[in-house]
């Protein structure tokens, strides 16, 4: 091999060391300005989060009724709606009685099937909420027949 050769070959490596050099130099002072400019990420915890107030409730009131969704017009009605009208209708809510119990295992079953997002400090709001104006009712369509006198069909 030549002398020229060789020394095309060195001047190549060294072109790939410095490359590799500059390439991992780059990196270096990527990493330097994205600690300086989250220095939270070296202390493993999460920065603080803002905290967002609830908006009043929008839309017409009427008797008593949130008009846009049926809901009733008690405290926590703006977390109601913010949290649970943004995946499904208020029908879906409207139509079901539960429990306290009941509402809170249903909201665990959307957390977990759902992707139903943490509530908070905003869930014991919606859970009373939805506990106190859509609990079980003790009655069905129809108040039970009482004193009835039953009478046999004549073929």
């Amino acid at each position: 091999m030549s002398h020229e050769n060789k020394f095309k070959q060195q001047v190549r490596r060294l072109y790939h060391k410095l490359i590799i050099a500059f390439g991992l130099i780059g990196i270096a002072v990527f990493a330097f300005i994205y600690v300086a400019l989250n220095p939270s990420i070296l202390h493993n915890k999460p920065e603080e989060t803002e905290i967002i107030a609830i908006p009043q409730v929008e839309g017409k009131i009427e008797n008593g009724i949130h008009m846009e969704t049926g809901f009733v017009d008690e405290e926590g009605l703006a977390e109601v709606i913010q949290n649970c009208t943004n995946c499904h209708s208020a029908k879906l809510v409207t139509q079901n009685r539960m429990t306290k119990e009941g509402w809170i295992a249903t909201i665990r079953w959307m957390q977990e099937t759902q992707n139903l997002w943490d509530l908070g400090n905003q869930e014991e709001a919606i859970v009373n909420y939805l506990a106190i104006n859509y609990a079980p009712q003790k009655k069905g369509r129809r108040e039970v027949l009482t004193n009835v006198e039953w009478y046999s069909l004549k073929d």
